[in-house]
């Protein structure tokens, strides 16, 4: 089926939503030469508001604009970090994930000025986060260290840095390589020291479900791997049924061989208590490892310690 002769694609108006944006349009064109793009860029809720994202009913803080664009025919095309695309709920109706991009860097990058790492930062330092996973995972890990609000996108948060406003900084390793800004990274964390977000690194095309052309068209974006690591990931997080104030990590890895393992976390926000599971899908659909991981945290009291967190 051949590719429609205009695509209109929606996103956030952030400089780094508007790269992925770039990067889709770039890899449609090799696959569809013939095809133009044009960009429908919208600010929403998450962008807009500075504060607590749980005031202003956080999941869907940053794709509730770009979903309602979608759906209203002002746009035909959908570029979503996974990330923030709630996974408890199911999509908004009349939509689908049309594909998912090969996967980024899912890794966090610590900034500092001074060039220290993480291990080395002195006791009061200040951490610019509001994400309450990092919070928790550095309140396990580094306690002496203190975690001070940052929003904004990330060249806003750099800039508040250069102002002094924190000691130091985390940000995605994969949203500094989008926007070309490298070369502040003191340091690449491994996945053991600060566990990612569900869905970290992950690009989604979203579509309306009866464009059926369109559909077919950007399948061929999609990557098989991203596939089936963003299916676990995504089925853990569904079973698990949290909220944007509880601490949830996890990442799914596909190994060449086929062989796919899910890793997840839930914290008390303080970092006292870790809650772990770790899996391999063996015989099991991705879909189903990420229910079993999920299980195996609700097993050792996943439930009780989400609901007990404020939100």
């Amino acid at each position: 089926m051949s590719a429609p002769e205009l695509i209109r694609i929606v996103s956030r108006d952030s400089p780094m939503a508007l790269a992925q944006v770039e990067r889709v349009r770039a890899e449609l064109t090799a696959l569809h030469p013939g095809t133009a793009t044009e960009v429908v860029p919208v600010k929403t809720t998450g962008d807009k508001w500075l504060g607590d994202l749980s005031l202003v009913e956080g999941k869907g803080a940053f794709t509730k604009e770009v979903d309602a664009a979608l759906l209203a025919g002002e746009a035909d095309l959908a570029v979503h970090c996974v990330k923030d695309v709630p996974a408890d709920r199911p999509l908004p109706a009349g939509t689908t994930f049309a594909a998912f991009l090969q996967r980024d860097d899912i890794r966090d990058a610590l900034i500092h000025p001074g060039g220290l790492t993480l291990d080395r930062l002195p006791e009061g330092t200040r951490i610019g986060t509001s994400s309450v996973r990092r919070i928790a995972q550095l309140a396990a890990s580094h306690p002496h260290l203190e975690c001070v609000p940052f929003r904004g996108n990330a060249n806003r948060r750099l800039e508040k840095l250069a102002a002094g406003e924190a000691d130091a900084l985390l940000l995605a390793a994969a949203g500094l390589e989008r926007i070309g800004r490298t070369d502040v990274i003191t340091e690449i964390l491994s996945p053991e020291t600060m566990c990612p977000p569900i869905g970290a690194g992950v690009l989604a095309l979203q579509c309306r479900e009866d464009d059926t052309a369109l559909i077919d068209a950007v399948s061929g974006l999609g990557d098989p791997d991203t596939y089936r690591e963003t299916t676990a990931e995504r089925m853990f997080l569904h079973v698990l049924q949290g909220h944007c104030n509880s601490p949830i990590a996890g990442y799914a890895t596909a190994r060449p061989n086929g062989d796919l393992s899910l890793r997840a976390c839930v914290f008390t926000p303080d970092g006292k208590t870790v809650l772990n599971a770790h899996e391999w899908a063996g015989l099991l659909s991705p879909a189903d490892l990420g229910a079993s991981v999920a299980l195996a945290l609700l097993r050792q009291g996943a439930r009780d310690l989400i609901d007990s967190i404020a939100h």
